[in-house]
C-alpha cells in the first residue's frame, strides 16, 4: 500500500519536475521521516515548484514566505494582539501555521529571523509571549538558498543547519529534459494538472509506520561509526551530532519503505550518507587549502569503514 502510494506521488510530481526522480524520491523520504529539507541550488531549477507540487499532490496545506532582510520573527511564528473587548491577548498565527512551509531564500534574512524556525522545526510548536501553540501535523519546512550569491546573505547558524534532515541539490536538467520541459509549458502549466493522490492522514500513517522498520544492531553500529569518524577527521572542525545520527536512521527507514522492505540494509546508509551529513560538517581552513569538500571527506570515510554483513 505504501509503495503504491509513493509511486503515485512520484509519478504526479515527475510531471512537473522533469527528469529529477531521484531528488523527488529523497524529498518524499524526508517527508516520510518527519524531517525538513534544505534545497541549495541555483535560481530557476525548480526548487519552489518542487515544494508547491509536493504540497498539492500530497494534499498538504501550503504557505510560502519570501525571506528578506526586513522579515521579522513574528512574520514566521505569529504575534499577539490586545483585544479591547475581552481584555486578553489574542494570538495571530504566522506563516508556520500550515503543513508545508516553503522558506524561499532563507539566507537572505537575519540570523534572528532564521532562528525563529528552531522551535517549530524541532518540536512542532511555537511559543509567543510565553504561550505555546501547536502547529498542524505533519509539519515540513522546505527552505531554499542560492549557493553562489553571498552579497546581502546571512549564513545559517550551525544549530539551524542541524535541524534540516537533508540538504539536496536539484541540478540542471539534461538537454532532452529541457526540451520536454519547454514543450510541456507551451499551452498549460503542468503544476495546474498535478492531482492530489494522498491525504494528510496517509502521510501521518506512513510516518508512524516507519518505527516498525527494523534496523539491526550491526547497522546501527555502522552508521554510528560513520558519523563518529566525521568528528575525528583531521580536516573537520565539527562533525555529525547525535541529532544527525537519529536523522540518518529515520532516513534509512524511509528508504527501506520506498524499496518495499521492512528492514534496513547497509546500502541505505551509503546512499544517504552525503545528503544527511554533508551540511552538518564544519570544515577546517586546511580543507579548503587541500581542495576538499564535505562530500569528498564523507566519500573517504565510506571507503574506510567496512560495511556489516547482513548474515551477522
Amino acid at each position: 500500500m505504501v509503495v503504491e502510494q509513493s509511486e503515485h506521488i512520484i509519478e504526479e510530481v515527475s510531471k512537473v519536475i522533469v527528469g529529477k526522480q531521484e531528488v523527488i524520491e529523497k524529498v518524499l523520504m524526508t517527508i516520510y521521516a518527519g524531517g525538513h529539507i534544505l534545497l541549495e541550488d541555483y535560481p530557476g531549477v525548480g526548487k519552489t515548484t518542487l515544494a508547491v507540487a509536493m504540497s498539492k499532490v500530497m494534499g498538504l496545506d501550503y504557505k510560502r514566505i519570501q525571506f528578506t532582510p526586513d522579515t521579522m520573527p513574528s512574520d514566521i511564528v505569529g504575534f499577539s494582539v490586545y483585544n479591547r473587548e475581552t481584555g486578553q491577548l489574542e494570538y495571530k498565527p504566522g506563516a508556520v501555521n500550515c503543513h508545508l512551509l516553503l522558506g524561499d531564500e532563507i539566507n537572505r534574512t537575519s540570523s534572528k529571523t532564521q532562528s525563529a524556525l528552531l522551535e517549530v522545526m524541532e518540536e512542532g510548536n511555537v511559543t509567543v509571549d510565553g504561550i505555546t501553540h501547536a502547529i498542524p501535523k505533519p509539519f515540513i519546512c522546505i527552505a531554499t538558498e542560492n549557493p553562489s550569491g553571498s552579497i546581502g546573505t546571512q549564513a545559517l547558524p550551525d544549530s539551524q543547519l542541524d535541524r534540516f534532515m537533508v540538504c539536496l541539490s536539484i541540478g540542471y536538467p539534461s538537454t532532452e529534459d529541457q526540451i520536454r520541459l519547454i514543450e510541456q509549458r507551451r499551452y498549460v502549466n503542468p503544476l495546474d494538472e498535478a492531482k492530489k493522490v494522498v491525504t494528510r492522514d496517509d502521510i501521518l500513517e506512513i510516518q508512524n509506520y516507519l518505527s516498525s522498520v527494523m534496523v539491526s544492531e550491526n547497522i546501527l553500529r555502522y552508521v554510528t561509526v560513520l558519523c563518529e569518524q566525521t568528528r575525528v577527521h583531521p580536516l573537520v572542525e565539527v562533525g555529525v551530532s547525535p541529532r544527525g545520527i537519529i536523522a540518518f536512521t529515520k532516513m534509512m527507514r524511509a528508504r527501506a519503505v520506498l524499496k518495499e522492505r521492512d528492514y534496513v540494509i547497509p546500502e541505505d546508509a551509503q546512499y544517504l550518507f552525503k545528503d544527511v551529513c554533508a551540511h552538518r560538517l564544519l570544515l577546517k581552513p586546511q580543507a579548503r587549502i587541500e581542495g576538499k569538500s564535505a562530500a569528498d571527506i564523507l566519500a573517504e570515510i565510506l571507503t574506510r569503514v567496512p560495511a556489516p554483513s547482513m548474515r551477522n
